[in-house]
Formats: C-alpha cells, structure tokens, sequence
C-alpha cells in the first residue's frame, strides 16, 4: 500500500506537477541573481506557463481525438436514444469531452437544440462543457490534488444535471428563438475518419485552441504571479478567507463578468488559495469565469428570450454558490 501511495505522489507531483520543472527554474532564476520579489515572479510565471501549455497540449490532442469518434449527427443519435434524468446526465458527461470555454460550447447547443433535443438536455450540457471537462480535471490534479479534482467535477456534473432539469419541469421550451427550434436540419451520413484522419483532426484542435487559449493562460498566470508574490496575504485573508460569511458570494459575482478558460481561471486560483482564500471560494470563483462569462452570455442572449436567459443565469448563479459552500464545509478533509 505505502508502494501505491509513493507511486501516487510522484505521478502526481512529478508527472503532472511537473515539480522537477519548478526546482530547474528556480536554479536557474538563482544564477541570473534575480531574487526577492521579482525573482519569485518570474519564476512563478515561468513555472506555470510551461507546465499548463504542456498539459494542454498533451490533453487538447487526446480529448480531441476521442471527439473525432463523436460528431454531431452521431452525439444527436446518442442523446436521442436517452430520456428524462438520464438524458440529462448524459448531456453533462458528453461536455466533458468538448470545447474548453463557454463561447465555442453556444454553436453546439444551438445544433443540439434546433435538432429537437429537450431543452433540458442541452442546458446540462452547456453548463458542464465549461465548467468540467478531462483538462480541468487533470490540471487540477496537478495543482489542488486528485480528491479535490475529483470533487470539482462531480459537482460540476451535478451542477449541470439539475440545472437542464428545471430549466425543463419549468417549461422553458417557448423561450427559445424561432430561428434556432424551427431551423432545418439534416441526418447526412458521416464518412468514416482514419486513424491519420483523426489524428489530423486533433492536431488541427490542438493548434486551433492553443492560438484561442494562449491570450488568457498568459493573463491568468501573470495576475497568478502577482497575487502569489506581492499581494499581501492579510488583505487576501480578510476579503476572500474563510471567515467572511459573503466570500463565495463575492467571488461568484467578481467572476461573472469575466472571460477566460478554465486554463487561464486556475493560476489565479492557485494564487489565492495560497495566499489564504477559501477553497469554496477560488473554486466558485473558477465556475462562475468559465460557465457565465459576459461574451457568452451576450452571444446566448441571440439564441434564447430575456426569461429563460434569466432563469439561466439564476440556476447557474445559485448551483456555484451552493457548491462553494460546500467546498469550504469539506475544506478540512480536502486540503
């Protein structure tokens, strides 16, 4: 058993922690002679950049690839075949496999939705395709631990499962534009990929969302930097600590009008964690950035009436604070 645990350990801060890396960057920020405040920057910077990138890469490729098995006629065809809660959790498991920020996961569900698919299902899975996929799930691991990981996406599924379901026992079909419940669509038969048809794919993929992705991971880690080097920890502690009864909610609301991926969203979690945030809090603060962004919200806003947009964002809003809540309840047995 102490074997499996070692082994565990170092997969887990070797391998996906890529600690090694940290260690060589810092031998090598030390020769510069940069020490001190900046010294702690740049190498937090550099630490981070490189080991999400590689991560990224590595995960982008392989999820893609397993997308290359599902393409939309077929994923339509598979939903179809489900029903009521099943269909639900369905829809939210197939969002874990798809695009990494809320504005690529739209398309989708509008093709989803215009197919004929329950409203239910569709939001299900356009609250999970953000919020939980196998990249978030591994590059948690690498920075907050497997149970934590584990945890965040497990309530991101159940997030998006009760979401889609009472956006569905309310009866939200009407407020869906006409242009997208009445668009015509077509069951064309999908050709056969190859294995280097697939793996032409997730190359294309790969090079597409590094390009979209890059912009945000630069910004996140170096707000990450800053947080983790020059924001004191006492200020951090007392707006954002676990001893501010408003904390998650704050966190929540500050989120929601950004954008970024969960890729750009964790370095500034890490930071804050850190530096004395509770972990309910930087967590929601992660799900509000990547599922209720404003530049997906706007476009959203093109797909479906004010009413169903509002119960939206309410489901979603009142789904982070309670998972915050309980991330800072079970704090003491995740850390």
């Amino acid at each position: 058993m102490e074997q499996v645990a070692a082994a565990w350990d170092f997969f887990q801060n070797q391998i996906l922690g890529m600690k090694w890396l940290n260690a060589l960057i810092g031998q090598g920020i030390e020769a510069l002679g940069l020490t001190g405040t900046a010294g702690g920057v740049v190498q937090f910077f550099l630490y981070d950049t490189v080991k999400i990138f590689v991560l990224l890469s590595v995960l982008i490729f392989g999820i893609s690839y397993i997308q290359s098995y599902f393409p939309p006629e077929r994923t339509k065809k598979i939903l179809g075949r489900v029903h009521g809660l099943t269909a639900n959790a369905a829809a939210a498991l197939l969002g874990t496999v798809t695009p990494f920020c809320s504005c690529s996961s739209i398309p989708i569900f509008m093709g989803f939705t215009s197919a004929g698919l329950p409203i239910g299902v569709t939001f299900s899975f356009l609250i999970s395709s953000p919020m939980v996929d196998l990249g978030s799930l591994v590059l948690l691991m690498s920075i907050f631990g497997a149970r934590i990981a584990v945890v965040y996406v497990l309530l991101g599924l159940v997030v998006a499962v009760i979401g889609g379901t009472l956006l569905e026992k309310l009866g939200m079909e009407h407020y869906v534009e006409d242009f997208i419940r009445n668009a015509p669509h077509l069951d064309l038969p999908q050709r056969e990929l190859k294995r280097r048809d697939r793996v032409d794919y997730a190359v294309g993929q790969l090079k597409s969302t590094v390009k979209k992705v890059a912009p945000y991971i630069f910004l996140g880690v170096g707000v990450g930097a800053v947080i983790h080097n020059v924001i004191p920890q006492s200020w951090v502690e007392t707006v954002l600590g676990r001893d501010n009864p408003f904390a998650v909610v704050l966190a929540t609301l500050v989120g929601v009008p950004m954008y970024a991926d969960i890729f750009g969203t964790i370095p500034v979690a890490e930071s804050l964690l850190y530096k004395g945030a509770g972990l309910g809090t930087v967590l929601s603060f992660m799900m509000a950035v990547t599922t209720l962004s404003l530049p997906s919200l706007i476009m959203l806003k093109k797909a479906v009436k004010p009413r169903l947009l509002g119960a939206f964002i309410a489901i979603c809003v009142a789904g982070i604070l309670l998972a915050g809540c309980v991330f800072n309840l079970a704090s003491g047995w995740l850390l």
